[in-house]
């Protein structure tokens, strides 16, 4: 029959204080080595990839806005629409929702219609962007511009701009779009004011489709 141990001499070799001593030292060493391995994970994450971090503070931002440079210094969370309104004197594009669903703050990036509220500046340097007040540099309204006002399709006019821009892309790669083709690119604008029908019209009439009443155009818009 095999003796059982001395718990004497065990107890001797291995005390509560020494147990607790070794049990740090391993804890540390365990905690130390994988933040040694995420440190040197992140550097060459870093080599690797041409983004780099940026923030949390001011950084300076470049936007090519209307043909010109516009260079700001804004942290890097601030979006597009809020660097145009709040940074610059770019104040026609509108802020409304803030989540992508009005259109009021239609731009044109790189000749497509998007919502600058969903875009950082930060994100936005290196590309072609235009505001409403771009479309109109001398003053002179625009063919859109016009038809709105001949039209009478602006009440409160605070998402006139969205519908301004997102027709102007529009027009730009098919200059007489049907009913359909128009009521599908502004799908993504919204008039709460309830002159949505208005605006349509406008538009169709803008892009030269001819309409022999206005019953008859709101009907096909």
């Amino acid at each position: 029959m095999s003796e059982r141990p001395n718990i004497k001499s065990f107890d001797q070799d291995i005390s509560r204080r020494s147990f607790l001593k070794g049990l740090g030292t391993v804890v540390v060493a365990t905690a130390t080595v994988p933040a040694g391995a995420v440190a040197a994970g992140t550097q060459e994450i870093a080599k690797l990839g041409s983004d780099q971090p940026f923030g949390p503070g001011q950084v300076p931002v470049t936007l090519r806005v209307n043909g010109k440079d516009l260079k700001l210094n804004l942290e890097p969370r601030v979006t597009l629409l809020d660097a145009l309104r709040n940074y610059s004197s770019l104040t026609g594009t509108k802020e409304g929702c803030d989540r992508a669903t009005c259109g009021a703050c239609t731009v044109i990036f790189d000749g497509k219609p998007v919502y600058s509220c969903m875009k950082l500046a930060i994100e936005a340097q290196g590309h072609d962007i235009t505001t409403v007040e771009g479309i109109s540099p001398a003053g002179k309204l625009s063919a859109v511009q016009q038809a709105i006002v001949d039209g009478d399709a602006s009440m409160c006019g605070y998402c006139t701009p969205g519908f301004v821009m997102t027709a102007t892309a529009l027009f730009e790669n098919n200059p007489h779009p049907t009913a359909d083709e128009l009521r599908v690119a502004c799908s993504g604008n919204i008039c709460r004011c309830g002159t949505q029908h208005r605006m349509l019209v406008a538009l169709l009439r803008a892009g030269g489709t001819p309409t022999s009443s206005t019953t008859e155009a709101i009907r096909n818009a």
